[in-house]
């Protein structure tokens, strides 16, 4: 008698003939199926789904849970494509029913030689790809999870190891490495969904000689400027916008100076040819750690009298970005938060106006926002109806550090640190702002210890679903805020939601430290 394990594998594979995932299903954005990180290329993690909305989001239940084995503190980004979803933990996939939550196919690297947290995979054709912690970047038939290939894009002993979510831009699976805290040189790179042959390389940090080297000064071969988190992508143009980490030594910039290009910085590269097209540098010459990775979300909206492509960014530093797109200009940036004295504002060309004093010092120095930023790579949300994006802020202060210690590359030293007093501890809020004005529309206020990194997810049924402080799953009216729902999943969140429908069915599915879970409306028995 078939198990019925076997039976999903089969009736997959049988749908897998028929429905190949195409780049032009990717270009369609989120609706059934959730075929991204972001759910689309603009990353406004907005679904057009309306089955659960601002009246009834409140009979929300649980359907389903899946336990993810020796999970702990799980990132994935749940990816959803005709009934199936695929999940991700340290160098494994998970494909599961997302109907019932019950287990089709898994895949783990044995051969992976480092463990380190997941953000999820990516789909195209009849394949899953998701990247090791040493930096291979794997494909496996979506079908029964076959290995088709594998290829290092990375080494350990050069400082580098992978936790992002790839992403697919036509028939290129693009990856970054994490390891910028500990010296190391960034890069973004594409290979052929195909074959896994490399197309291109962009370094974030300058080669000694090249453009931008001048801007560094002892440590450019390790200035990290890490590209841990995937990026976004305008169809229309050819860009691709990805985010940068910090500079290394973290801390101590005494050895360094200058702006230290391309760190805590956004790069619009051409998706062919991997070329840069422009660059903005939110934190130039940063000692605080605060990267650049948050989301760079794409929108076409009317700003000051005009229509324009814009790409927003709610950065670590604690300022709301908005720039030109199509050329990196400089348009608007406004307070997230309102703990941030390290600079009075930004001035007409982008560059912050800093307040003196402000470095870390060897016996320490109080500066806000926190080493954790005022957001994080939390994911945003942005609702086209309301205009508004939304975006979970922490408000908090740290005392930070400075060490003059001669650094060595790939020794985990980043020439100081930071941490909170006590009285410091810190407080998250989910707030909604205006891009064309920067204005904060309204706020949301969570209680907890201060260690959420969840995000949110947007619908056209008028909802904001983000995760919260406290370890639930909450929903909100995306106009003003009201709270409609949440659910205690008795755990931390460090993922963000997603939604998806199957069946006609509508779901909200969140990974929780150990698990994922999946919601919806309440179904009356007759």
């Amino acid at each position: 008698m078939m198990t019925t394990r076997a039976l999903l594998i089969g009736l997959l594979a049988a749908a897998s003939t028929m429905a190949q995932v195409r780049y032009e299903d990717i270009l369609k954005g989120p609706g059934g199926n959730w075929l991204t990180y972001a759910g689309d290329y603009q990353g406004h993690r907005h679904s057009a789904l309306t089955q659960i909305n601002a009246s009834n989001a409140g009979s929300m239940v649980p359907k389903w849970v899946y336990h993810m084995p020796k999970a702990s503190g799980l990132r994935t980004n749940p990816i959803v494509y005709e009934g199936v979803m695929y999940v991700t933990n340290s160098n494994e996939v998970r494909a599961l029913d997302a109907r019932t939550g019950r287990l089709i196919w898994q895949y783990k690297d044995a051969r992976a030689k480092k463990e380190a947290v997941n953000r999820g995979a990516a789909i195209l054709g009849d394949r899953v790809f998701f990247v090791t912690g040493d930096a291979y970047l794997v494909a496996l038939d979506r079908r029964n999870g076959a290995l088709l290939w594998q290829k290092q894009y990375g080494r350990l002993e050069d400082g580098l190891y992978a936790t992002l979510a790839p992403m697919v831009v036509k028939d290129k699976v693009l990856v970054g490495v994490a390891g910028g805290d500990s010296g190391m040189r960034g890069y973004v790179a594409a290979y052929s969904a195909t074959t896994g042959e490399e197309a291109w390389r962009l370094y974030t940090v300058p080669a000694k000689g090249e453009p931008g080297s001048e801007t560094w000064g002892k440590y450019v071969e390790y200035g990290g400027a890490a590209t841990w988190l995937s990026g976004t992508f305008d169809p229309e143009t050819n860009t691709i916008y990805w985010t940068t980490g910090n500079a290394w030594p973290d801390f101590y910039g005494g050895d360094r100076q200058g702006d230290n290009l391309y760190s805590s910085s956004l790069l619009a590269i051409d998706a062919d040819s991997g070329k840069m097209k422009w660059h903005f540098q939110f934190t130039p010459h940063d000692t605080h750690d605060w990267d650049a990775q948050a989301w760079p979300v794409l929108v076409d909206l009317p700003f000051k009298g005009r229509q324009r492509k814009l790409v927003l960014h709610a950065n670590r530093n604690g300022f709301f970005y908005v720039l030109d797109r199509l050329t990196g200009e400089y348009l608007q940036a406004t307070k997230l938060v309102d703990l941030l004295d390290w600079a009075t504002g930004i001035d007409a060309k982008g560059r912050p106006i800093e307040v003196p004093g402000k470095q870390p010092t060897p016996g320490g120095n109080r500066v806000c926002p926190g080493v954790r930023g005022a957001t994080n790579w939390m994911s945003p949300s942005f609702n086209p109806a309301t205009g508004l994006l939304y975006v979970v802020t922490l408000e908090q202060c740290d005392i930070y550090t400075s060490s003059a210690k001669e650094p060595a590359p790939n020794k985990n030293f980043a020439g100081g640190g930071a941490s909170p007093r006590p009285i410091d501890l810190g407080k998250f809020y989910l707030r909604a702002f205006d891009p064309t004005t920067g204005k904060r529309v309204w706020e949301y206020p969570m209680t907890g210890p201060a260690e959420s990194w969840a995000g949110t997810v947007s619908t056209a049924g008028g909802v904001v679903f983000f995760g919260d402080d406290d370890g639930q799953l909450v929903a909100v009216d995306a106009r003003n805020g009201k709270h409609l729902w949440h659910f205690q999943m008795g755990e931390g969140l460090t993922a963000s939601p997603i939604t998806y429908a199957v069946d006609g069915k509508q779901y909200v599915a969140i990974a929780s430290a150990t698990a994922i879970f999946s919601f919806g409306l309440f179904e009356a028995t007759k």
